[in-house]
């Protein structure tokens, strides 16, 4: 039978509380990035109306993938991704051809459930500073990587 010592036991605490500790900041990481994200994704959505676009959905799923703001610009649908940085950085450059494909599948699902195919469409990007949210927008930021 091995019988622990106070200065054991101390350091077996010890160990059990930093276990726990980063457990718990590791969960409120996720949830502060989703915080920050959805932060994000509401000043690009303001930014867009106050631009003259209707928002018509936000944060889209299926199986393919996520749409982070679905709009509408006259008849055109646009398929918006927000990028949510910290100086400097290039808010094309964090859309590379897989997120790109990706999202032209959520987009294709969207419009076909929607009875939408056939309508306009185009993918911008919404770059929003993680600081001030100042948002700068790119409009026609990439072509769809499938054929509708």
């Amino acid at each position: 039978m091995m019988v622990a010592t106070g200065s054991e036991r101390g350091r077996e605490a010890e160990r059990a509380r930093g276990l726990t500790m980063r457990r718990a900041s590791k969960s409120q990481g996720g949830d502060g990035r989703k915080r920050v994200g959805a932060r994000g994704e509401e000043a690009a959505a303001r930014y867009l109306e106050a631009h003259g676009l209707r928002v018509v959905e936000r944060n889209y799923r299926c199986r393919w993938g996520e749409v982070d703001v679905v709009a509408v610009e006259r008849d055109t649908i646009v398929f918006v991704e927000v990028k949510l940085r910290y100086e400097p950085f290039d808010p094309l450059e964090a859309v590379d051809e897989r997120k790109q494909h990706q999202i032209s599948k959520a987009a294709f699902d969207f419009l076909l459930r929607r009875g939408m195919l056939g309508r306009p469409a185009r993918f911008d990007v919404v770059a929003v500073e993680g600081k001030s949210l100042e948002c700068t927008h790119v409009e026609d930021a990439f072509e769809s990587s499938l054929g509708y």
